[in-house]
């Protein structure tokens, strides 16, 4: 594979030393063309590629390709746990408190972990997770 070439998700997969199944592939797919998406949407998309998968089949892929770093969790307060495939960046997310829709926001200051905590207690900090609650522009127009 020359430089110029993308790698097929069976090679990420291989990549990051997970075993290829069509599954995987189906759900790492599904994550990447899904916009924030949750357990049941993924595996409602999974079923349209592969067929029957269980939601526990889902879980565990999910824990696997995110414990890999191909899938990241995200977990709004008072919302569903969702995933996302845009992942190594530490960007943010900007969430409506009315119809819990959820967008990418880049990261504040451009390099991670983008905030400095006022008092680390000793951690030493790679990440800062941010999410900006509001109305989306829909909710914010019904609203009006």
């Amino acid at each position: 594979m020359t430089a110029a070439q993308t790698p097929t998700t069976a090679e990420e997969l291989r990549g990051a030393g997970l075993r290829v199944t069509a599954a995987r592939v189906a759900l790492l797919e599904t994550v990447r063309d899904g916009d924030h998406l949750g357990v049941e949407a993924l595996a409602s998309g999974v079923r349209d590629r592969v067929g029957y998968i269980s939601l526990q089949a889902v879980y565990e892929a999910l824990h696997a390709l995110t414990a890999a770093g191909l899938v990241r969790r995200i977990e709004p307060a008072g919302s569903p746990v969702r995933f996302e495939g845009r992942v190594g960046d530490n960007h943010h997310h900007v969430a409506c408190r009315s119809c819990g829709a959820v967008a990418d926001v880049d990261c504040a200051v451009g390099e991670a972990p983008c905030l400095t905590a006022s008092d680390d207690h000793g951690f030493v900090i790679d990440e800062a997770e941010v999410i900006f609650w509001g109305l989306c522009p829909d909710c914010s127009n019904r609203s009006t």
